[in-house]
């Protein structure tokens, strides 16, 4: 069970993964070596999964956000399997989301613009094993990411 300063240690991280050692033991109130023990602890109870960096889409070209709802025509066990194995595999979909609603799948698609967009559409998402109907939602402005 995880108590007050594993969160902070977790909000710290979530806020700056890059933070020192140093920093990050002096924020949560801790010396170096406890503080380096408790993340060794959550990274290896899997509360910390990785590190990553936080890129800037639009200087790397890709800066066009959609999000799209998939329905698929079966959704028994093996055709999720497939969806799911198939859907890893397109370098677009930065997440995709089993939904419990009116359609099966949520989307995450970034580009470069509409046109890469509409490509990744016609000749990836829509060729999904058991893709039935696809709607798009085009992201005007990201407030908070």
């Amino acid at each position: 069970m995880l108590d007050k300063i594993d969160h902070a240690i977790i909000r710290e991280l979530e806020d700056n993964a890059r933070i020192t050692l140093t920093a990050l033991a002096a924020r949560v109130g801790l010396s170096k070596t406890p503080c380096q023990i408790r993340m060794r602890r959550l990274e290896n109870d899997g509360y910390i999964l990785g590190y990553r960096a936080q890129v800037n889409h639009r200087k790397m070209g890709a800066h066009h956000v959609a999000f799209v709802q998939a329905t698929l025509s079966d959704t028994r066990s093996t055709a999720l399997k497939a969806f799911n194995k198939a859907v890893t595999l397109i370098h677009e979909v930065e997440q995709c989301h089993m939904i419990a609603g009116d359609f099966d799948y949520l989307l995450k698609i970034r580009t470069a613009d509409m046109d890469a967009y509409r490509t990744v559409l016609g000749e990836k998402i829509s060729t999904l094993p058991h893709v039935k109907q696809t709607s798009t939602f085009v992201v005007m402005e990201s407030v908070k990411d």
